[in-house]
């Protein structure tokens, strides 16, 4: 299921350079905290167990 595209990436002060996404100095404070947190929501995709972010019970009954 796709992502759906964050508000930061609309803002003037949003750099999307491939792989380096990262905002202009003198964003917001709340910009640069919603950049931190959508690229750590990333990384947790890619844990063991995980399905988009997503923990699975492999050890589930239902």
């Amino acid at each position: 299921m796709p992502r759906k595209r964050p508000e930061f990436t609309k803002s003037p002060y949003f750099v999307e350079e491939p792989g380096n996404w990262h905002l202009k100095p003198g964003a917001p404070k709340e910009m640069q905290l919603e950049l931190e947190n959508y690229l750590s929501s990333l990384e947790e995709l890619h844990e063991d167990g995980t399905i988009n972010g997503n923990q699975i019970d492999i050890y589930s009954t239902h």
